[in-house]
């Protein structure tokens, strides 16, 4: 396992805010609040596997069918085809037909478990093992603000979630795209994505992927916070490449992946998968595909620089075959994060999947029970990495605050339930059961009053009162309540501290690659 190092000069600088009196100790005991971040997850619970040895061993084959007789695609990337070849494949055009075998060879050097570093070293997180690390929704292009209005995202709502990702103390990673912000020239805006995840949160940062040149900035920053050397021999970024389901790796997103994993930056390899569409309706199928899919791109990581970081990752989703349009939190989307996870143990691979996933337009019963069938599976399924934990609305079209707020208070539950059963000797309660006896009650005795503050968790959005108190409150629905404490939030964030010699060269070269370059827009 990666020690996790410490870091120097403005890295290694504490946020502010942490332990702040009776509000931080009242949210660490809730689960609630903007407190003192948890930690990344060390589950101690088991994981939940749906696929026997045969079963595992049916798919690996099918699995390597693909690779060897119909081949992957890497389009208009000469250097990548190349590369193939060298290392022995067969390259007809711009399809790759991979020797039995070949792919697991080459992923042999890639790590099973690293260190995702912060530039405040005390939110580091592990990847890989039995560590689960919570990240927000990634990607939309509209949010419904705290005014309920559903409109296109702008910087200043990229903000806000960075914001209130840096203070949902569930949520491990301030993550990547939280929102598209359509205000910003399309060239340049992915600079001001960066560079707002530098400056409000000190949590472990995502980069860009929608051109190499923008994975270039990327590393570039990173390198004016953390330094040249430690860049290179450490992972401080973690990047999604999706394939092009069914079976096509496109030149974007190979660009993007050659850059990072060069300066040895971890790729999330990810099929985007709707079930129906971009692979077979079944399971088997689509379990089949993903795996010869992550095979492929995941061990060209390792062509470019042996030892890059490297995840196994999926998106999965159904869809309605009367429509076409994407299902969530149905079951076979779970079933096939069940069986990838399986898949990617075997390989030895860091994991993602899943999230807080759901279909519905408004943060209402719907999105609850598909976001919940989806949040579940993905912490059963021994999942490393999680995108989409909070925020995530109508497919993943809407960034939503309400919803954000709501996901992060169901992470802190998943945090709970991922620690296990207590068998100390507080846990066995044996003291309790003696002092109280038949016939009694365990509201008075001592073990109770010992432990009451944190024995369960306390929800900071639930609403467990009488009907007559909730109804003297104002008959507030949850989404009411997650929009206050979302405003509440922002009203009380305070950034953490950045050195000011870094934050002005970091503006600085922002400055000089936004004047290189004229508007673009698409």
């Amino acid at each position: 396992m990666d020690d996790i190092t410490e870091q120097s000069g403005a890295a290694g600088r504490r946020s502010r805010g942490e332990g702040r009196g009776a509000a931080a100790r009242r949210a660490s005991r809730t689960g609630g609040g903007a407190g003192p971040s948890l930690p990344y997850i060390q589950r101690k619970i088991g994981v939940y596997e749906v696929l026997d040895e045969e079963g595992l061993q049916l798919i690996e084959r099918n699995a390597d069918i693909v690779l060897e007789e119909i081949g992957i695609e890497f389009r208009d990337d000469a250097e990548a085809l190349d590369l193939w070849k060298q290392a022995g494949a067969d390259v007809r055009g711009q399809r790759v037909h991979f020797p039995k075998g070949l792919c697991r060879e080459l992923l042999k050097t890639a790590p099973s478990v690293f260190t995702w570093h912060a530039r405040n070293p005390e939110r580091n997180v592990q990847i890989g093992g039995n560590a689960t690390v919570f990240a927000p929704v990634y990607g939309p292009p509209f949010v419904r603000d705290l005014e309920g209005v559903r409109r296109y995202a702008t910087i200043e709502d990229f903000r806000n979630f960075v914001k209130l990702a840096y203070m949902a103390p569930s949520i491990h990673s301030s993550g990547g795209t939280v929102c598209e912000p359509v205000d910003i020239p399309v060239n340049k805006r992915h600079l001001d994505m960066v560079y707002s995840h530098i400056k409000y949160s000190d949590k472990p940062f995502m980069g860009s992927v929608t051109a190499p040149e923008r994975a270039e900035d990327t590393i570039a920053m990173a390198k004016l916070v953390f330094g040249d050397d430690f860049v290179e021999n450490n992972c401080v970024t973690l990047n999604l490449i999706n394939a092009n389901s069914p079976m096509v790796f496109d030149e974007t997103m190979v660009g993007a992946l050659k850059v990072y994993a060069r300066h040895n930056q971890a790729s999330v390899v990810s099929p985007f998968i709707l079930s129906g569409a971009m692979s077979p309706v079944t399971v088997a199928g689509t379990l089949t595909q993903i795996l010869a899919e992550v095979l492929a791109g995941a061990s060209f990581t390792q062509l470019i620089r042996k030892g890059s970081p490297v995840l196994f990752g999926t998106f999965a989703a159904s869809i309605s075959m009367q429509s076409g349009a994407p299902t969530f939190g149905t079951p076979e989307p779970s079933l096939v994060s069940y069986g990838a996870a399986q898949l990617a143990r075997r390989l030895g691979l860091p994991f993602r999947t899943g999230g807080s996933l759901c279909g519905s337009k408004v943060p209402d019963a719907q999105a609850a029970h598909e976001s919940a069938n989806t949040l579940n599976t993905t912490l059963l399924a021994g999942t490393n990495f999680v995108l989409h934990a909070a925020g995530w609305l109508e497919g993943g079209l809407v960034s939503s605050y309400e919803k954000f707020m709501i996901d992060q208070d169901q992470l802190g539950m998943m945090q709970k339930m991922a620690m296990g059963v207590d068998l100390s000797e507080d846990g066995q309660a044996m003291d309790a059961i003696r002092e109280v006896g038949p016939g009694s009650h365990y509201l008075g005795c001592s073990h109770t009053q010992a432990n009451f503050q944190t024995a369960f968790y306390r929800s900071a959005l639930m609403d467990n009162n009488s009907f007559e108190q909730w109804e003297i409150e104002g008959e507030k629905r949850i989404e009411d309540r997650a929009n206050a404490l979302c405003r509440s939030w922002l009203d009380s964030y305070e950034a953490p501290p950045l050195d000011p010699a870094i934050d002005e060269a970091l503006l600085a070269f922002i400055k000089d690659r936004k004047d290189s370059m004229p508007d673009a827009f698409t």
